[in-house]
This record gives C-alpha cells, structure tokens and sequence, in this order.
C-alpha cells in the first residue's frame, strides 16, 4: 500500500452521533491543509460518502480532534469539526456535545490522562468556543468500562453513564447570553428568542409555521416551502446576533419549540440546519436550558414558576432529552448537566491517497 497514507483513528459513538477520533499530532497543524485531509477521509462530494468513512448524514460525518490542553485549567483539547456531506467543506465554528461525550473515554483510552479508582474528572477545553466541560466517566479499579446501565433516547440498548457540566456555557459565540439584548427578537415575520448558550440558537414556536413541534423528522425535512422560510429566518437572525452572512455556515441552529404531546416539559425540534435532527444536540438541549431561566424568552413563557435547581425534559423525534439546571457554586450563573453515553467502535487507521499533492506534502513535511 505504497500509494496509500495510514492516519490513526478510533471510530467511537459519542450520544447520539458518531465519527472518527483523531489525536492532534496526527494530523496537519495548518486548519487548510487539516481540513482537505478530513474531506478526503470523510469522502465528502457525494450524498453516500461512499468513497471514505463518513455516514452520509450530518449526524455521522462529525469528527473529533483531542491533544493535550492548551488551557491552564483544562485536561484536554477538544475541537470539533463538522464535515459537510455534500459540500466539500469543513466547519469548526460549533462545539457537538453529543461527540463530547466520547471525549473523555477516548482521551483516557489514548494515555492523555490517567484514570482514577470509582470515576475519572475530565475537564475538557472545546477549542470551537474557548468553553471548558466538565466530563465524568466511570472507571471501576482505575479501569475505563463502556458496559452499564444508562440508556438514552435515539440510541439502542444501554451504556455507562457519561455525565457533562456546561460551566460558564453563556455566549459560546458571542459572549452574550442574549446577543441582541432582547428575550424576544421579531426576526422578518416571526417571534424569535435569539440565545447563545453552548450554542447559538433561533428559539421558534412551531405554531408560527403551521405545526405543533411533535412532527417526525422526516415529515418536517420533506416539506420543501417550511425548510426555506426556516433558512431565510435563521440568516437573518445569524445577521441579528452579530455572527455575520451565515449562509455557509451551520451556525446558529433552528429551533422549533411547543407544547409537550407526551411525558416531556416542552416538545423541540432541533435543525441542524439543513434536516430536522432525528434526537436533538448535546448542545441544542444546553442552550434551550439556560433559555429557560429567562422567564420572557419564548422557552420560559412555559415555565413562568420556574426556581432553580430545576430538571426538565425535552421531547424529541426519538425520546426525551434531560438536562438539570442550577447555581453554580459562589456563583449565580446557570450550569446545565446531561447524561450521556458512549462507546468505541472500532480502531485502526483512516487510509488517505498520496496522489494529491497536499496530502503527501503533509507526509513528508511531518516526518
């Protein structure tokens, strides 16, 4: 396999997504050539991916990258790439909680950090947003172990529990909780709450659009008209929020919010943004919790006698989602805690043509 480069990578289910881990020092340190490389590995350019490792499908053409912390008071590096299924294009501005998950378990398994006897504290600089995540894994007699009891919604079966702390999550892109100042924006001719929490997010209620937030995902992805009001909402509320021409960008995410239909708090439907998620982001749950703690926003106007600590329920496509909200301690602000799972799938090494010349330029430049 002369003609062939072999990348190390583990390819692990991080909540409800999945893709290939990649420590740092494997790949180029240059983003331009960092990214042509993920495209070539992910084989983007076709709606299969058939000629790489992705998925075809938003939720599985993500990709991890973990080195050591850059930050004084984190463990580890996260960033996290989202790589374009039909476009030949990578997008490293959003954090994947769901991916984060996984991060934890991969950067024990990797030697990056020593697990301890019980659960293991991982704290977890993402890269995308200069926010750092609290990450606790199980590790019985200092032993990582993926078999457990916890079982989340869109994913079969159960798994050891992996519990994520968003400290200080406001203002993942723009430092502001509400970037435009107001719990209620009128974004061209809709009701808005525009909120920047782990991520940024277009809060919508679904009966604006003609539907109950209950829709299946599919139902929602194949109605042509609803999908482009939503996208010409989202870029002029991405243009509200100071984030700029968002055409090109997955940032920020739609959201459809109403009344629960079943044992949920509130019913979502979360877009990422090109398809409606078939669960709902890490992320997405986070954000539309620290949402919730502004009693005028769109979310509070559910909860109008809402005290902290609080656990709500959010209903999605395949289940619910739960996230607890409270004070941080000596602090006021909101940290929102999720339980999540994951686990490794399969370990080996991504193959990459030498063909291309940047590809083998990064080769030789690495040796």
């Amino acid at each position: 396999m002369d003609d062939l480069i072999r990348i190390p990578c583990v390819m692990m289910r991080g909540g409800t997504s999945k893709g290939p881990f990649f420590l740092s020092r494997d790949l180029p340190v240059d983003p331009v050539e960092r990214d042509h490389l993920l495209l070539e590995i992910m084989g983007s350019g076709h709606p299969l991916q058939i000629d790489g490792i992705g998925g075809g499908n938003p939720l599985s053409s993500k990709v991890a990258i973990v080195g050591p912390s850059s930050h004084p008071e984190a463990d580890v590096d996260y960033l996290f790439a989202q790589v374009k299924v039909l476009e030949k294009s990578v997008d490293t501005a959003p954090n994947c909680g769901n991916m984060l998950s996984a991060v934890g378990p991969f950067a024990i398994e990797a030697g990056l950090i020593a697990a301890e006897v019980g659960e293991t504290l991982i704290r977890v600089h993402n890269v995308n947003t200069g926010k750092i995540i609290e990450a606790r894994v199980r590790t019985p007699e200092g032993q990582l172990v993926y078999q457990g009891e916890a079982q989340i919604d869109g994913v079969p079966g159960t798994a050891a529990p992996v519990y994520l702390a968003f400290r200080n999550a406001i203002g993942a892109k723009t430092g502001k909780l509400l970037p435009t100042g107001n719990a209620v924006d009128r974004v061209l001719d809709v009701d808005a709450t525009l909120v920047d929490g782990a991520t940024p997010l277009v809060v919508l209620r679904a009966s604006d659009f003609g539907f109950t937030g209950s829709e299946p995902a599919a139902s929602l992805d194949s109605d042509s008209a609803f999908m482009t009001r939503l996208e010409s909402v989202r870029r002029e509320a991405g243009r509200m929020m100071g984030l700029g021409d968002v055409s090109q960008s997955v940032l920020p995410k739609p959201l459809l919010i109403g009344a629960s239909q079943g044992h949920g708090d509130l019913a979502v439907r979360y877009f990422t943004p090109a398809s409606c998620h078939t669960a709902l982001a890490t992320t997405g749950a986070v954000s539309l919790g620290l949402a919730a703690t502004i009693p005028t926003s769109l979310v509070g106007e559910h909860f109008p006698n809402m005290t902290l600590p609080v656990s709500l329920a959010w209903e999605h496509p395949t289940g619910l989602l739960r996230v607890r909200i409270e004070k941080a301690q000596g602090d006021n602000s909101p940290t929102v805690s999720v339980m999540r799972t994951s686990r490794r799938l399969f370990e080996g090494a991504a193959l990459v043509r030498k063909r291309d010349p940047m590809v083998a330029d990064y080769r030789v430049a690495s040796k």
